[in-house]
C-alpha cells in the first residue's frame, strides 16, 4: 500500500454511456412492449470499478479511452468528479464514445447490448498509460471491454512491477492460460464462469468445480459469484470455500459485480486475506443492488465497512466447501 496509507488502484477498462429503459416484461420477437422509464448515466465497466474502488477510498487512476462525441467529455467529467485521475483516459477523434443499451424487467434483471466504441480501438497508447499509472500501484483492476491483447500487455507490465492483477472476466471471451497466469483474483459469474470452463454453474458444488477448474489452468485465486446466492473460490495452492449472500432487498442488479470486484480488489490492497476480502467484495455488491443504476449505485466506505462489520460473526463467517463427489 502507497505511503499515504491509501491504496493505489489503477483501473484499465471499457468507459461508456448507459442508455437504460424499463419495463415490466422483455419483449417477444416482433413485439413491442410498453416500457416505463428511461434515462442515461455513465457506465462502462472499467468506469464502474473505478467509482466503486474510489468512494471505498482509493486513489484511483483511470486508464481508457472515449470518443470526442457528446458522451466522451461528460464520462471524463463524471470520473473526475468522484476524484478519480483521468489523467489516463483519451480521446479518439476516430471512434464514438461506447455505450450500453440496458433493458430492466419486472423481476429486476438486466438484459444488456453494448457497442463498445472507442474501447476496443485502446492500442499502444493505453499500454504506456497504464505503465505509467502502475508506478507506486496496489492493485491493477481490469475487465475485457478493451482488447485482451491490449489488456495482457498491461497485466504483464503490473506483474513485472509487482503489482496485484484483478480480472472481471466481462463479457466472456476465451482468454487462455497466459492470461490466466497473470491473474491474482479472476472474478467471473456464473455464465462468464461457464464459458470460461465448460461447466454449467447452477448451485455452490457446480461454481466450487469451475472455480477449480480455472484455478488448475493457472488463476491464482478463481472467485465464480453466484449473485444472492454468495460467492465460491478456489486458488492455485488448494484453498477453496463459499462466502454467503448478505440478505437484501434488490431493486436492480446493474453494476452488483463491478461492485464487488472493485471492493475485493481495494480490500486485498489493503492487506485483508482472500475470504475476508471476498466478504467485503460481496458486502459491496450486495448493497449496490439496494440502489437504482450502475455508478450512482457504487456504494461509500462507511456503508460497506457497517453492513461488512455487522455481519461478520459466527454464522456469517465463511462456510467450509460443501462435499463434491467430483471434487
Amino acid at each position: 500500500m502507497s505511503a499515504s496509507s491509501r491504496p493505489v488502484v489503477v483501473v484499465f477498462g471499457g468507459i461508456n454511456m448507459d442508455l437504460v429503459a424499463a419495463a415490466e416484461r422483455m419483449p417477444a420477437p416482433g413485439e413491442t412492449v410498453f416500457g416505463h422509464s428511461f434515462h442515461t448515466a455513465p457506465g462502462g465497466k472499467g468506469a464502474n470499478q473505478a467509482v466503486a474502488a474510489a468512494r471505498l477510498g482509493a486513489e484511483v487512476r483511470m486508464v481508457g479511452r472515449v470518443g470526442q462525441d457528446e458522451f466522451g467529455p461528460a464520462l471524463i467529467e463524471s470520473m473526475r468528479g468522484e476524484g478519480i485521475d483521468v489523467s489516463g483516459v483519451a480521446s479518439d477523434p476516430n471512434n464514438p464514445s461506447g455505450i450500453a443499451m440496458i433493458l430492466l424487467d419486472g423481476q429486476k434483471q438486466n438484459y444488456i447490448v453494448a457497442i463498445y466504441g472507442a474501447n476496443l480501438a485502446s492500442d499502444g497508447e493505453q499500454v504506456a498509460a497504464a505503465r505509467a499509472a502502475l508506478d507506486g500501484a496496489d492493485t491493477l483492476l481490469l475487465q475485457l471491454e478493451t482488447p485482451l491483447e491490449v489488456a495482457v500487455a498491461a497485466a504483464r507490465l503490473a506483474k513485472e512491477r509487482g503489482v496485484r492483477v484483478v480480472w472481471d472476466p466481462a463479457p466472456a471471451i476465451h482468454m487462455g492460460t497466459a492470461a490466466y497466469r497473470l491473474c491474482d483474483a479472476l472474478t467471473p459469474n456464473q455464465v462468464e464462469a461457464e464459458h470460461l470452463t465448460g461447466v454449467r454453474v447452477s448451485d455452490r458444488q457446480s461454481a466450487l468445480r469451475a472455480a477449480r477448474s480455472l484455478a488448475a489452468d493457472g488463476v491464482s485465486a478463481a472467485v465464480v459469484k453466484l449473485g444472492g446466492d454468495g460467492a465460491c473460490y478456489a486458488t492455485r495452492s488448494g484453498e477453496d470455500g463459499f462466502a454467503p449472500p448478505f440478505e437484501v432487498s434488490a431493486i436492480d442488479t446493474v453494476a452488483a459485480g463491478d461492485a464487488f470486484s472493485a471492493a475485493l480488489a481495494v480490500a486485498l490492497s489493503e492487506g485483508r486475506d482472500l475470504p475476508a476480502a471476498i466478504r467485503y467484495g460481496s458486502a459491496a455488491g450486495a448493497l449496490a443492488v439496494t440502489k437504482r443504476g450502475a455508478q450512482e449505485a457504487m456504494p461509500r466506505r462507511r456503508e460497506v465497512d457497517a453492513l461488512f462489520e455487522g455481519e461478520m460473526d459466527s454464522s456469517a463467517r465463511l462456510a467450509p466447501s460443501p462435499s463434491d463427489a467430483n471434487r
